[in-house]
């Protein structure tokens, strides 16, 4: 029987029984430390919530907007790189070592063209938000933060890029490392940048913007450091096809990239409209969706791991046209989405009022009332979140098995038909404010997870039957 461990693919002989648990095996051994990544990084943006919290209902407000922003268009660019580790996985399987380097060299190419595009876009943002009915107050707030933070989105780009060529190797170590590190400088910078203290100038409510953006710019230094120290992966960034123009690399990505980067955009622009749809709620409505989406985005890491790890082996299996494991990996990691999602669902309806209290002060819970908008949408987020997750691995699995276009569409019609329609018309239209907004976001989710998750099992079962299986043995990477 082949380990996972030494081959690093799932075991395919044997009973059913054994080829689930050797697929379950390799599924959780890349998605385990992605999942830790993905936490630690998403710690990053919590501290600056947590420290916003403090300052009052108007910066968390302002800043929960730029961060919103921001969001959208990191995520947008990020979807672009992200079939990198996808085709960086076939080329591995197939032999293809000079392939691997030109397609690191097309990442960084579109990673620097986004992050040019949506640094413009940031600074000139503006006068549009305040046409959309955002508070002026906030608006202005939000546009100090975003002068500073949307340089950052070069480097934060380019840092993704590397994540998806090492996680294509299945060689994802030097991240949780470096993204901890980042952790314990995001919070004394912090400290520091916002109160002024170990000599450096008192910076306030900007502080976190340059504190964000100084942690971007170290990481990905310090990411392109472990990088070079490793065996393995340094020979694809020194070798002369990661520094020259691929012309056929750099289409292969926007291709596979496009349709992924549209369905990122389409997800992260429906949460960015809901945003601005309770914008126009009130600044307490706005600050408690701050803090729900933050809360929310916590968990969703566990789903992004289960959801890039899958999609990895998924294509690993499809470049050997072992369909079977293809279908099982979609499965398992769907399921253990769900239970992750189930369980975290428990303290969320039993412990409500201490997870908001940890993102607002006391004095502002109760002169504001946010930390109650925010435990009403706790509530919500039991069930939301689930769905959130399926929704999540979904693309991910539908990605493996080689269909991008079909998330994008499936994303318009969950998200902008169904979602986006049900939360204006429950939290605007009939009154129910930010809580029916909320319900209308649930609904989106739920219809969109259900259509990914049946395209997924029509797309392998179709692939199972007009394709041979076939078993090619992966190639190792240099060393």
């Amino acid at each position: 029987m082949s380990d996972t461990r030494t081959t690093g693919r799932p075991d395919t002989t044997g009973s059913g029984a054994g080829r689930r648990v050797g697929t379950s095996r390799a599924l959780l051994e890349l998605a385990f430390p992605l999942v830790l990544t993905n936490f630690a990084y998403v710690a990053l943006t919590t501290v600056d919530i947590v420290m916003l919290g403090r300052l009052g209902a108007v910066e968390i407000a302002a800043a929960g907007l730029a961060i919103a922003l921001f969001n959208q268009l990191r995520t947008t660019g990020t979807g672009l790189v992200t079939g990198v580790g996808n085709l960086v996985a076939e080329a591995r399987v197939r032999g293809e070592q000079e392939r691997i380097g030109a397609l690191l060299f097309a990442g960084f190419f579109w990673a620097t063209v986004c992050g040019v595009v949506f640094c413009a876009a940031l600074l000139a943002v503006g006068p549009l938000l305040i046409l959309l009915g955002q508070d002026p107050e906030v608006v202005d707030k939000a546009g100090d933060f975003l002068l500073v933070l949307a340089p950052g989105m070069l480097p934060c780009l380019w840092f993704q890029n590397l994540r998806h060529f090492t996680t294509g190797l299945t060689r994802p170590g030097p991240l949780l490392a470096i993204t901890l590190a980042s952790v314990g400088v995001t919070i004394g910078l912090n400290y520091a940048l916002i109160h002024g203290t170990f000599g450096l100038p008192e910076f306030g409510f900007v502080g976190v913007a340059i504190a964000t953006v100084t942690v971007f710019a170290l990481s990905f230094a310090a990411f392109v450091a472990a990088v070079l120290r490793d065996g393995v992966l340094r020979p694809y960034l020194t070798a002369p096809e990661a520094r020259r123009w691929n012309g056929d690399a750099v289409r292969s990505v926007w291709r596979l990239g496009l349709p992924i980067s549209g369905t990122y955009a389409s997800e992260a622009g429906f949460f960015s409209v809901l945003t601005l749809v309770v914008g126009t709620l009130g600044v307490d409505a706005l600050a408690a969706q701050t803090v729900l989406n933050q809360i929310v985005y916590i968990v969703f890491m566990i789903s992004a791991g289960l959801s890039h790890a899958a999609s990895i082996h998924i294509s690993e299996a499809g470049g050997r046209r072992d369909h079977a494991t293809a279908r099982r990996t979609g499965l398992l990691a769907t399921a253990l989405g769900v239970v992750a999602t189930l369980l975290i669902a428990v303290l969320y309806l039993t412990v409500p009022e201490p997870i908001v209290s940890l993102f607002l002060s006391a004095e502002h819970a109760e002169d504001s009332g946010v930390v109650a908008l925010t435990v009403t949408g706790l509530l919500i987020a039991a069930l939301m979140q689930v769905f959130d997750a399926v929704q999540n691995i979904g693309n991910g699995i539908l990605r493996g098995v080689g269909d991008t276009a079909g998330p994008f569409r499936i994303s318009l019609v969950g998200y902008w038909l169904i979602g986006l329609p049900a939360g204006y018309l429950l939290g605007v239209t009939a009154g129910q404010g930010v809580e029916g907004v909320w319900i209308g976001q649930t609904l989106g989710l739920a219809a969109t997870a259900a259509i990914l998750l049946t395209a997924f099992l029509r797309r392998v079962d179709r692939l199972r039957r007009e394709t041979p299986e076939a078993s090619v043995p992966p190639s190792e990477p240099p060393s």
